[in-house]
């Protein structure tokens, strides 16, 4: 819902901006850290006597490309939960890390479907172009979920770093917020405000 909805309506609260916000922070972090997790899974599962080999670096950057706006909507709509009770927190960092995988996968598997088909259609037609991504993509599905068994503990400690990221990060601007207020307040007490120089 936007302002652009019929049903929207103004927060004087600021509640609804400062959950937007924390939504942001979270799907930040679970890009840069998720992301750079699958950059290392991309690397780990390509053989290394596959043509894709030396180029293996430049590959995983590519899909993890693919996968960001997957990964950033799940951290963006779990953060809620990461910010919530202890238990609710431990619960969002499961399902970061059941999720992750899945969400990486498939966007990868998405993207690699069009890009196929694309340069497939481009040079043998429909039929080539459909076949050669419903390869690729069946390709990905294999070598992702390999990928996933092996990183597994890592996925759990990403999962792991993420909640604190954002549970700090929120507690940090929090701080920030009740020091400033502080400072507004205690001008307000004394009658004046900043000193503003004049010339």
């Amino acid at each position: 819902m936007g302002p652009w909805d019929p049903n929207w309506r103004p927060d004087p609260t600021g509640r609804r901006l400062v959950a937007i916000r924390a939504a942001r922070r979270g799907a930040l972090a679970a890009a840069v850290i998720f992301g750079t997790l699958e950059v290392v899974a991309t690397v780990v599962a390509i053989p290394g006597d596959s043509p894709l080999a030396p180029n293996a670096v430049l590959v995983g950057l590519t899909v993890a490309l693919v996968s960001l706006p997957a990964i950033a909507l799940l951290g963006a709509g779990l953060t809620s939960a990461a910010l919530a009770t202890p238990s609710s927190a431990a619960s969002a960092g499961l399902a970061m890390g059941v999720g992750i995988p899945v969400a990486a996968v498939c966007s990868a598997m998405i993207g690699a479907f069009v890009i196929a088909g694309v340069i497939g259609t481009s040079h043998g037609g429909m039929g080539s172009g459909q076949a050669d991504g419903a390869d690729l993509a069946g390709i990905l599905l294999r070598v992702g979920v390999i990928a996933a068994v092996r990183i597994a503990p890592l996925i759990a400690l990403a999962s792991v770093a993420w909640v604190l990221v954002v549970r700090r990060s929120d507690r940090a601007l929090a701080m920030a917020r009740g020091i400033g207020e502080g400072r507004a307040l205690s001008w307000l007490r004394r009658g004046r405000g900043p000193r503003r120089r004049d010339g």
